[in-house]
């Protein structure tokens, strides 16, 4: 049984005999009123995306809250995944713990967005109507005029920070041309399209006017960049006039392709002090075979002396691959070959995953999954064992070496900061020791004094 108010007099209007709960919950909503919680799901790019839209939401005067361990607004905003299966069933559960919110009507409005949306928004609106509406990957904007607001011109390449105030993520291009077996990426976002280069020197522009120091430089393929809108790679030329940019301190490039890899990028990052020397490049194997059946469009003799190259004109550079294992074809002999070749290079940064079956994909529609799970678990674990020695190995060689190291936070018993060599939330940390007080986004030079795993202390 509801309590009930039972008072002589009323509130706003309401009735004596107004359900107490409902009171409160209505009150509870004016207080969140033009409130909105973003969610975002997946990788950078959908960040930066959200971060465009925040501000938008913001100009138009609503107050937007990230990634909230408590969300209470009045609004909510799912940024959804749409790679592979696992971060698709977690959008989904998203949505699902949000539309249980606005059954219970502490919540008025949910809106979806993103990979998932674009790629399955007919079926999502027919098993999920609790949403009000779905917008793809590239129409979230008009989520603006929806809620009855126009988009602000003035602030159209501006975005409101999620990450700390001395570090973000610059998205240089979207989509990709390269149809891998595996991949749902051109899937849900189509041919590459880079943006140009003026478009991108200004927002880096604003940005070191807000404060931001460092800059991750992310695409789904960097190593196509500008092809499309200038005929030529331009990656190089970008990087070296962003390195110009007063107040650029760190540039990190993710996500390079080895296919037509420019290699004058090279020469810009030997020779840039505020380029760091980092490369995010997916090679995802390493033999004739699997490249073949994969449809990487390279060879693997073609592919490591690429890496030997990109070393031998880099010095000291800080090399992150990811690995696939257990795409159908692969053999015992594929895989021995990949743990040679992961030997071989020792890659200071690396991940790897196993095969995931993507409807839609090539390897969908013309390879049998026929890799048992349990197999492709113990190749991911057998490979990444490997690389967890050699990490631990290229860590211990840095102890007694003075580094420069930015800081990211402050926790309990340490200040947490990275090198060069550490892109955030991905890579190493640097734990350095409350000797003396340090600020937040500031570089210093410091002293290693130990290694674990994969960390360092200073």
């Amino acid at each position: 049984m509801l309590l009930r108010v039972d008072l002589e007099w009323t509130w706003s209007g309401l009735p004596c005999d107004f359900p107490l709960a409902r009171f409160i919950q209505i009150l509870y909503n004016s207080m969140h009123k033009n409130e909105i919680d973003i969610i975002t799901l997946g990788c950078s790019k959908n960040l930066v995306d959200a971060e465009r839209l925040m501000r938008q939401l913001q100009a138009a005067g609503y107050t937007c809250v990230h990634d909230s361990d408590n969300p209470q607004g009045e609004i909510a905003v799912i940024n959804t995944c749409g790679f592979i299966g696992d971060a698709k069933e977690e959008s989904i559960n998203t949505i699902l713990q949000f539309a249980e919110r606005k059954k219970h009507r502490k919540l008025r409005k949910l809106f979806v967005m993103g990979c998932l949306s674009e790629r399955y928004m007919a079926e999502l609106e027919a098993e999920l109507p609790e949403v009000d509406k779905y917008y793809g990957k590239f129409s979230f904007m008009d989520l603006i005029a929806d809620l009855g607001h126009a988009v602000d011109p003035t602030c159209a390449d501006q975005r409101m920070l999620t990450t700390p105030d001395h570090y973000a993520y610059i998205k240089i291009s979207e989509g990709c041309n390269r149809f891998c077996s595996y991949c749902a990426i051109p899937l849900i976002t189509g041919r590459h399209t880079s943006r140009a280069i003026d478009d991108i020197l200004a927002e880096v522009r604003w940005l070191v006017s807000k404060g931001v120091k460092e800059f991750q430089i992310i695409a789904q393929d960097l190593s196509a960049y500008g092809i499309d809108l200038y005929k030529e790679h331009k990656l190089p030329e970008l990087v070296e006039r962003m390195s110009e940019i007063e107040g650029v301190e760190w540039i990190r490039l993710h996500y390079a392709y080895p296919t037509d890899f420019p290699m004058d990028l090279l020469r810009v990052m030997r020779e840039k002090k505020n380029v760091c020397k980092y490369l995010d490049i997916a090679l995802q194997h390493s033999t004739d075979n699997m490249l073949r059946m994969m449809r990487r469009h390279i060879t693997a003799e073609d592919q490591a002396n690429l890496i030997r190259a990109i070393r031998r004109e880099v010095p000291g550079i800080c090399l992150r691959t990811t690995l696939m294992v257990g795409h159908p074809g692969e053999t015992e002999d594929d895989f021995e070959a990949l743990k040679d070749f992961v030997r071989e290079m020792r890659f200071e940064r690396m991940g790897c995953f196993a095969f995931s079956n993507e409807e839609g994909t090539y390897a969908a529609e013309h390879y049998e999954d026929n890799i048992p799970e349990d197999v492709k678990q113990r190749r991911v674990d057998e490979l990444m064992s490997i690389q967890e020695q050699i990490a631990a190995e290229i860590s211990e060689a840095r102890v007694g070496k003075n580094l420069r190291v930015i800081i990211d936070r402050e926790e309990s018993d340490y200040y947490i900061g990275r090198t060069e060599w550490d892109s955030p939330e991905v890579d190493c940390e640097v734990l350095i020791s409350k000797e003396k007080p340090l600020e937040i986004g500031a570089f210093y030079d410091l002293t290693i004094k130990g290694s674990e795993n994969f960390d360092l202390y200073a």
